[in-house]
């Protein structure tokens, strides 16, 4: 059974900093390519961070470069988003995705964690 589990979502101040984890189970980890994708309450999903199967690549939106940083570990089938200077327009349940790079073209989603930021 595939399951895609975020965690460490929560209230932050404007400025700090959070680390989303996604730890995946069910499918060969390393052969997806992974991303965050948040959304925001009367907003569309939108995709926040990419990273692909090997760690070569990874590409974030506009709005989160230089602040965002997504990593992966193979080895533990785990996926991080390390968000610093957090913002209120930041705000949003944030989701983890799996995309298979090979037939037949597999997508995974987890549940989402709330990130909040407010003072």
């Amino acid at each position: 059974q595939v399951q895609l589990v975020e965690s460490g979502g929560g209230l932050v101040q404007p400025g700090g900093s959070l680390r989303l984890s996604c730890s995946a189970s069910g499918f060969t980890f390393s052969t997806y390519a992974m991303s965050w994708y948040r959304q925001a309450p009367g907003k569309e999903r939108e995709l926040v961070a990419t990273v692909t199967r090997v760690r070569t690549i990874r590409n974030y939106a506009e709005s989160v470069k230089g602040r965002f940083t997504i990593s992966r570990d193979n080895a533990k089938n785990t996926v991080y988003l390390q968000m610093n200077s957090l913002k209120p327009e930041d705000t949003a349940v944030y989701y983890c995705n799996a995309q298979g790079s090979s037939y037949p073209y597999s997508a995974y989603w987890g549940q989402g964690t709330q990130v909040t930021v407010s003072s």
